[in-house]
């Protein structure tokens, strides 16, 4: 289905395909949403290319990954689309939704809410998978047989409990400081509990690490790409990669996790990466 009423913002020449900025009335939000897409120029002669979407993190926005990692060129030459959605719902005037975009309930989480106030227009996972990417397959020259998910932090958490709640879905899948055990860290507690309630059985569906290893075998036997900053100040209480390792070991799912020392949460250590994780997704959507 179409996306409603889609409107292009800008559109900026890059390495020979064009990197774009749109706005649409969300079905499932209820309100408009904006996304970023770079169409390689592959694509801008028509051919259907791979589709590859990037999650973004706790306070950024869809011009944040667009215009800080630097992923357009290697994304022109290996014949790539990149979907850089926004990260949450924005505008619902909820008491107190400014206020706690920073850290835990507020910013999307990628999931769907079912606690009031923010359930009706709280419904990340939905819009994602039932409108935004079904929406861009249809309007733009990508093959939806071949789609690539990864994200940053709270979208690293995102693209791998979208990946693994959706089966088949994506065909290739990284992460880079992702949050990867949420029940166990204060910005996943908040969130969930502000957007799933006070029962823990409910979260457990949205932690990446319980996940995986509920897994009866590897979901993605081409393997998962993971990078990790050493200097990292959220490493230690909020991100937990040591959890999704021992639940890819418990299940044999292949896990190239990379710690790197010297680099910290930032878009210094995206940019420096992103390479590798376009060319990881690229072999795997070939």
């Amino acid at each position: 289905m179409p996306l409603d009423r889609l409107e292009q913002l800008s559109e900026h020449g890059s390495f020979g395909g064009v990197q774009r900025f749109y706005r649409h009335a969300s079905r499932v939000i209820g309100l408009p949403m904006r996304f970023a897409v770079y169409l390689p120029p592959q694509a801008v002669a028509g051919r259907l290319v791979p589709l590859l979407t990037f999650l973004a993190g706790l306070t950024c926005t869809e011009e944040t990954f667009t215009m800080k990692a630097g992923a357009q060129r290697l994304a022109a030459e290996l014949g790539l689309a990149l979907l850089m959605p926004d990260t949450s719902p924005r505008g619902a005037n909820i008491p107190g939704e400014a206020e706690a975009w920073d850290f835990g309930v507020g910013a999307g989480f990628y999931l769907d809410a079912t606690e009031s106030p923010w359930a009706t227009h709280w419904r990340m996972e939905s819009y994602l998978t039932d409108e935004l990417l079904p929406g861009v397959v249809e309007q733009f020259a990508v093959d939806g047989e071949r789609l690539g998910l990864f994200g940053h932090s709270m979208g690293g958490h995102g693209a791998l409990t979208l990946a693994l709640r959706h089966p088949g879905f994506f065909r290739s899948l990284s992460a880079i400081a992702p949050i990867c055990a949420p029940m166990n860290c204060p910005w996943g507690r908040k969130a969930f509990a502000g957007y799933l309630g006070a029962d823990e059985s409910c979260w457990s569906d949205h932690d990446a690490s319980v996940l995986m290893g509920r897994q009866a075998g590897a979901p993605y036997p081409a393997g998962i790409l993971v990078d990790q900053g050493l200097d990292d100040r959220f490493l230690t209480d909020q991100l937990h990669p040591e959890a999704l390792q021992a639940a890819c070991a418990a299940i044999g799912q292949p896990l190239t996790l990379r710690r790197h020392a010297g680099y910290d949460h930032g878009y210094y250590f995206i940019a420096t990466f992103v390479d590798d994780h376009l060319r990881h997704h690229a072999l795997r959507l070939s």
